[in-house]
């Protein structure tokens, strides 16, 4: 791939945004590869980063969604949630999604050494505590923990995280309908194009039949 386009004058232009990334469908996480990750995180003194992944495997909210998380979406009565509801900014509809034991206490260890009120994000900026994680930081998070556990980083993102749950649910079960209400989609279609396993699916299945 070149690295810069070249205008009409002959000069170089910008480079494309595009350049040095890999374009395409990121990779949904396997469930081993989910516990490698957690164990990494789970390793290090601030426990922040555990809590926001494991937030996003469950959530399975895009990344605009989950770094604007409030604290009182998924704390009541001091307590974290088991299920949660928020509005997401694309479509302004809500969405629920559950809270796992696993969840639950790497969350309440990161917010009782955090603190704050139900106002704030669970995840605020490294400048200004009022504000939220950046999206780019986030993203650079996840390409971070991913490389960690020796994984290729240039195959996973932030929809990587957002997908690995109902990837690993319609794998298990078939159940394309609950895949596509876990990811608030509204067509079946770009359920499937999003979790990417179709095919896949379809071949083991044709795998298990012998005629």
């Amino acid at each position: 791939m070149q690295k810069h386009a070249t205008g009409a004058a002959g000069r170089a232009a910008a480079p494309v945004w595009s350049h040095g990334y890999k374009i395409g469908p990121k990779r949904a996480l396997k469930p081993k590869e989910v516990w490698a990750i957690r164990f990494e995180l789970g390793d290090r003194p601030n426990p922040r980063d555990r809590a926001l992944f494991d937030l996003a495997i469950d959530s399975k909210l895009r990344g605009c969604d989950l770094v604007n998380l409030r604290i009182g979406d998924i704390v009541s009565g001091g307590q974290i949630r088991r299920r949660a509801t928020v509005a997401r900014q694309k479509t302004g509809r809500p969405v629920q999604f559950e809270l796992s034991e696993t969840t639950r206490e790497s969350v309440l260890k990161w917010l009782t050494l955090r603190g704050g009120s139900i106002e704030e994000y669970v995840s605020t900026s490294r400048l200004h505590r009022c504000a939220h994680m950046s999206t780019r930081r986030y993203g650079r998070l996840v390409h971070a923990w991913v490389a960690a556990v020796g994984l290729n980083s240039e195959d996973y993102g932030t929809h990587s995280l957002r997908r690995t749950k109902a990837s690993i649910l319609y794998k298990q079960t078939g159940n394309l309908r609950a895949a596509q209400i876990l990811l608030g989609r509204t067509r079946i279609e770009s359920t499937v194009r999003h979790l990417g396993v179709d095919v896949e699916y379809a071949l083991a299945l044709s795998e298990a039949v012998d005629i």
